[in-house]
């Protein structure tokens, strides 16, 4: 009975959905450390003007601990416009103070399910967007994709993608945004891709597949070599059966011929200039003299010749699976100023990069679009598209990633303040001369 009494007692755990904003100041540890007065006087200075900003937005503070502040917003939009406005604000603070003693916050902006303890906030929702503060650049903000997803299209803003990202104690991969450009137009510090914090496993796995290439490489030089080592023998070592010149007499059946002599013109009578088997022969006692001869048949050439095709073989992994031409779709998606639109264009894989320049046509005024980006070993891809007006002037460059895999390439990206832009190439059929 004192347990049934104790669970009807026990209040209900609410839950709710809630965007959680996560804050905190880059290398805090240290400017502590340099100055404990001046460090707290700004920080306290901003921390002001970072609650009233969140206040206008409908926002609420519900915990802070030393640098740290976490606030909640009903509203996707609402949270990452305080956000941007919060980074514009103490950007202009922090321009009045050497680099050295700027106080900048970093910070990561999830939408979860949350669970309501009193006035604060616990669980899942809001330790992902704690994770995602810490892969911000200081100044910067990163969001979760479920933030992306509820924004797109509702903010004039440019973003850039860092991919799924492992974060400690997170059980699944986060797919992570960094704000590059706020609706002012002013521009955010962000990391690149390749250097964010994303935990030890892309270390473990980048080693992985430096071995991996590593090991295929020295296999197929092996193997190169083993094919090589028949043919050098055949071409430099003289006949088994040689024929002193006194004793070479022309006779009325054809020679015999072996699998191991494929050389179409090795029944040829002795008289003939070509090969004489005459030139073989090394008299008794005589120093041997190594001749290098180029084999007539094509596959004795290729086998002869090692050297050369380890030197042309492929720098990359990519190289030889994935070099042709590409072709197909980019789209641009529809915005409040602008209509949706596709059209067709190509361009060259060889080797690592990929490249290509086209004309957009009359309704674009000579606009010309240049394309240029490289592919990884694994198949991930990196675009940069530059348009250029038909003066020479630059107009817009449009960062894309995405993957190639089975001769598709898909990637996806933005540009002009977030307007998406997407490309979708097929490899052609017909090779690439």
């Amino acid at each position: 009975m004192q347990g049934e009494s104790d669970s009807a007692s026990a209040p209900f755990l609410e839950r709710k959905l809630a965007t959680i904003l996560s804050a905190d100041v880059a290398e805090f540890s240290r400017l502590m450390g340099e100055d404990e007065e001046q460090t707290l006087k700004t920080f306290r200075g901003h921390k002001k003007v970072f609650e009233s900003l969140v206040a206008m937005h409908h926002g609420r503070v519900f915990n802070t601990a030393g640098d740290a502040i976490l606030a909640e917003f009903a509203s996707a939009v609402e949270a990452v416009r305080c956000a941007t406005d919060i980074q514009a604000a103490l950007r202009t603070r922090n321009d009045q103070l050497p680099p050295s003693r700027q106080v900048r916050f970093r910070i990561g902006i999830n939408l979860g399910d949350v669970m309501v303890h009193g006035q604060d906030l616990l669980g899942d929702g809001v330790n992902v967007a704690a994770r995602l503060q810490t892969a911000a650049e200081p100044g910067g903000i990163c969001i979760s994709g479920s933030v992306l997803d509820q924004i797109r299209n509702k903010l004039s803003l440019s973003f850039h993608s860092l991919g799924e990202m492992n974060f400690k104690n997170i059980q699944q991969p986060v797919r992570t945004f960094s704000i590059t450009q706020g609706e002012s137009g002013g521009a955010l510090p962000s990391p690149q891709p390749r250097g964010v914090r994303s935990g030890a496993a892309k270390w473990v796995a980048g080693g992985l597949l430096l071995l991996l290439a590593a090991g295929g490489y020295w296999a197929y030089t092996a193997r190169e070599r083993g094919k090589a080592e028949p043919a050098r023998d055949l071409t430099a070592a003289p006949s088994p059966a040689v024929t002193p010149p006194e004793a070479a007499k022309p006779s009325s059946e054809p020679p015999a011929t072996t699998p191991s002599q494929p050389i179409p013109n090795a029944a040829r009578p002795a008289t003939e200039k070509s090969v004489p088997a005459a030139s073989t022969a090394r008299p008794v006692g005589a120093p041997e003299t190594k001749v290098t001869q180029t084999p007539a048949h094509p596959a004795l050439r290729a086998a002869a010749q090692p050297n050369a095709a380890a030197a042309s073989a492929p720098s990359t992994a990519a190289a030889g699976a994935y070099d042709g031409v590409y072709s197909g779709q980019v789209c641009y998606g529809e915005t409040p100023k602008f209509a949706a639109r596709c059209y067709h264009a190509e361009g060259t894989l060889s080797g690592s990069k990929i490249t290509g320049q086209w004309a957009m046509g009359h309704e674009d005024n000579g606009v010309t679009m240049s394309l240029a980006g490289d592919v990884g070993v694994s198949g991930e891809v990196r675009i940069a598209m530059h348009s250029t007006k038909a003066d020479g002037s630059p107009m817009a460059t449009i960062n894309l990633v995405g993957t190639l895999h089975n001769g598709l390439i898909n990637a996806q990206g933005s540009f002009l303040n977030g307007r998406p832009a997407t490309l979708e190439w097929h490899k052609n059929s017909r090779a690439s001369r």
